[in-house]
């Protein structure tokens, strides 16, 4: 569950007066994880942070950016550019139906027809580095799938898609065993002291970058935080930031945020605040334990946000110190919509957590804790339709700030980007060439995304034609956008078991259902996802699973 930054830098030598071997820029890559769309202050939201705020004040803020509903398979797209039926996540690891074991496409990691920009950078010259989430790796344990095999000089990572944020290690869900760290393609079997997922991983980062400073050679780095990803904690000096914020409940929350949007042109001003989920409780239903609870996860979920929002700012502090900012490329993201499903009830995980976590209000937020927002934050934080899990704009629409110096755009930009465009932008960027643009017959697959540069470089004015179509599946659930338009085939209850149509131009919250006023439109845009299907070599899931037992992904 992805944040990210890009960072180009043309360096710093001792001595000003010198000059560098290489004058290609410098990249780095941050990644959050489960950050929902309007949890940031400059999309309107409460949580306090001012550095990502600047950012987006200096630079583009992109409203229409597109990740995958989940975060292995935005990882990998956006390590590659290519899409997730090509790259190993036509499901996510683990999550074979029976009738998509052993297909090409299918592997559930970072498959060997793709090829990252990190490997491709890492030829070309550059020092590559990556601190925190790796999550391209099933099984985890095998080390040729390790992020040390696939480009990258230096790295530490968490290899799975979760787990505590402390020092204790603690397990995501009981079916890991241990919580998988590796650093420099070796297995760690402990953190150090004081580990706080946040703090350590910014920290490496920055060794890393000032490594390749020494080294005198461009960098590519990515730093992929946990945070806001659950178990949600804090240090303990953060647990109270929020204190009694969100005590109001999650409908008042919502709608104020809504309304922050609309003041700062994010949402446009005729929409109303979407009704509450059907899988939601209205607040004043619930006891006031479930509202004190509720209210605390809320408090630390805001508390990790603006942890991580200090943490960039270090990172920006630093290049600052170095005279290295004014020549830097900055995209900041998040790797899919707010998490949003009922994570205890995956493979019997609320007995595991009962038996072997503190559950107790007074150590929610603590090592050892287990604590998740659940639908009814989720729609707060990504307030388009569903979140996490879903091709629904809740699901897949991620926040986006670029900062790129040299940039002729600027502002709010609503046209369709995607997070397979940036493999292709940080490749134009080092003048580096992918093996698909320069042999038809390489090994590889092409990238599926655009390159921004172009337009960044004022050559175009658009990324996408308006036309254009842009296409999601995951689990058998389906979407296609083109133009103005947004056609979704989700499973009863979450849907209609039936192709649905929307017009995000006047109704970007999807409120007003349109298949029976437009079948033509509607028509139109499923043959375009069966064209999509065909392409990508798709196979549906005959069930829905998860780690080899039948499950319903949402609550």
């Amino acid at each position: 569950m992805l944040t990210l930054i890009v960072l180009t830098i043309l360096g710093h030598a001792c001595n000003k007066n010198e000059v560098l071997e290489t004058k290609r820029p410098n990249i780095l890559l941050i990644l959050a994880d489960d950050l929902g769309f309007t949890d940031l202050g400059c999309l309107g939201g409460e949580i306090r942070t001012p550095n990502l705020d600047g950012l987006a004040a200096e630079g583009i803020l992109a409203t229409s950016f597109y990740t995958s509903p989940v975060c292995s398979p935005t990882r990998a797209m956006l390590l590659t550019g290519v899409d997730n039926h090509r790259c190993g996540y036509g499901t996510m690891e683990g999550d074979w139906a029976p009738n998509q074991v052993g297909l090409r496409g299918y592997e559930g990691h970072l498959n060997f027809d793709v090829v990252p920009v990190s490997q491709l950078l890492q030829e070309a010259g550059y020092h590559t580095s990556i601190a925190g989430k790796w999550h391209q790796a099933y099984p985890a344990v095998d080390s040729t799938l390790w992020p040390d095999k696939r480009g990258f000089t230096r790295s530490f990572t968490l290899l799975q898609g979760g787990a505590g944020h402390f020092e204790d290690m603690q397990l995501l869900f009981s079916f890991y065993n241990e919580s998988l760290y590796v650093e420099d393609g070796r297995k760690l079997d402990s953190l150090p002291d004081g580990f706080y997922s946040t703090d350590f991983y910014y920290e490496k980062a920055i060794d890393y970058i000032e490594e390749s400073v020494n080294r005198r050679k461009p960098f590519f780095a990515y730093l992929a935080f946990t945070a806001p990803h659950w178990p949600l904690q804090v240090p303990e000096t953060d647990l109270d930031l929020y204190s009694g914020v969100y005590d109001q409940g999650y409908e008042v929350i919502g709608v104020e945020r809504i309304e922050r949007a609309k003041d700062l042109g994010i949402i446009p001003k005729q929409v109303s605040p979407p009704p509450r989920s059907p899988n939601v409780k209205p607040w004043m239903d619930l006891t006031p334990g479930e509202k004190r609870r509720s209210s605390r996860a809320m408090e630390i979920y805001a508390a990790m946000v603006e942890r991580m929002d200090q943490a960039i700012g270090r990172v920006l502090n630093y290049l600052k110190t170095r005279e290295l900012y004014e020549n830097t490329f900055i995209v900041f993201l998040s790797d899919n919509g707010a998490e949003g499903n009922n994570v205890l009830g995956i493979l019997d995980t609320e007995a595991w957590v009962n038996e072997n976590c503190d559950t107790s209000y007074q150590n929610m937020g603590r090592p050892n804790s287990y604590v998740f927002t659940g639908p009814s934050w989720a729609q707060v934080s990504s307030p388009q339709r569903w979140y996490k899990g879903f091709a629904s704009e809740g699901g897949v629409r991620s926040p986006m700030i670029i900062r790129y110096p040299g940039s002729l755009q600027s502002g709010v930009y609503n046209g369709v980007l995607s997070v397979m465009d940036l493999a292709p932008t940080i490749l134009d960027l080092a003048e580096v060439k992918h093996p698909a643009d320069s042999d038809p017959e390489s090994q590889f697959y092409p990238i599926d995304g655009k390159s921004l540069l172009p337009w960044l470089q004022g050559m175009q004015t658009e990324v996408r034609k308006q036309d254009e179509v842009f296409c999601w599946e995951l689990y058998g659930r389906k979407g296609v956008r083109k133009g103005r338009w947004k056609a979704e085939w989700i499973e009863e209850p979450y849907g209609k078991n039936k192709w649905e149509l929307y017009d995000l131009q006047s109704d970007p919250l999807q409120l007003r259902e349109l298949s029976a006023d437009q079948p033509d439109k509607l028509l139109e845009l499923s043959k375009d996802w069966e064209q999509y299907a065909q392409d990508k070599d798709i196979t549906l899931p005959n069930k829905k699973v998860a780690y080899g037992k039948e499950v319903y992904w949402s609550n």
